[in-house]
């Protein structure tokens, strides 16, 4: 007997912003893939969203109240990923996870996350991975700080530790890093 797959896609939504090199045709197109590029890794888009700046927010790429109209939506609809048509540098994509508090991809991580799903020998694997450890590199920052124990201290307050003990008598020579 034959038994029906059922499919559960994730839900996303998908972003996209109209610049002075990018008129809403332009965007409409990109989205337009990106909808495709979604559907493909496992995705289905709910809903798109796009606003007019003359240039990304270095912080959250969208401005503030577009972001807040965003994170409502995702709330309300449970959606679980948020997928930006242009690249987010790390600090954007870190920024905006803080915000939305849901997982946020961009076009390169999504294409990559295909790449990884359609490989099928070991030597595509591997590229792909090497690919992904590339992208997610400068992303990595400060991800395991709470394992730290030592702190580092500026010159500025080693000379100042340095002369009040000098004048307390004590005289250290050599100071060694």
């Amino acid at each position: 007997m034959l038994e029906k797959e059922v499919i559960n896609f994730e839900r996303t939504v998908i972003v996209g912003i109209v610049t002075q090199n990018q008129n809403e045709e332009k965007l409409t197109e990109y989205l337009d893939e990106l909808e495709f590029l979604t559907f493909t890794a496992g995705g289905e888009v709910i809903k798109r969203f796009s606003q007019k700046l003359e240039r990304p927010n270095p912080k959250t790429f969208l401005g503030t109240g577009k972001m807040d109209e965003i994170s409502v939506y995702i709330k309300e609809k449970n959606i679980s990923t948020v997928i930006f048509d242009d690249e987010l540098s790390p600090s954007q994509q870190k920024n905006i996870s803080k915000i939305l508090d849901c997982k946020v991809l961009d076009r390169t991580n999504l294409i990559l996350d295909i790449f990884a799903q359609r490989a099928e020998t070991s030597y595509a694997r591997t590229q792909v991975e090497l690919a992904q450890c590339q992208y997610l590199l400068p992303r990595l920052s400060g991800m395991w700080t709470h394992l730290e124990r030592q702190k580092g201290e500026s010159d500025f307050v080693v000379r100042v530790k340095l002369k009040s003990k000098r004048t307390e008598g004590l005289f250290v020579t050599e100071l060694h890093y």
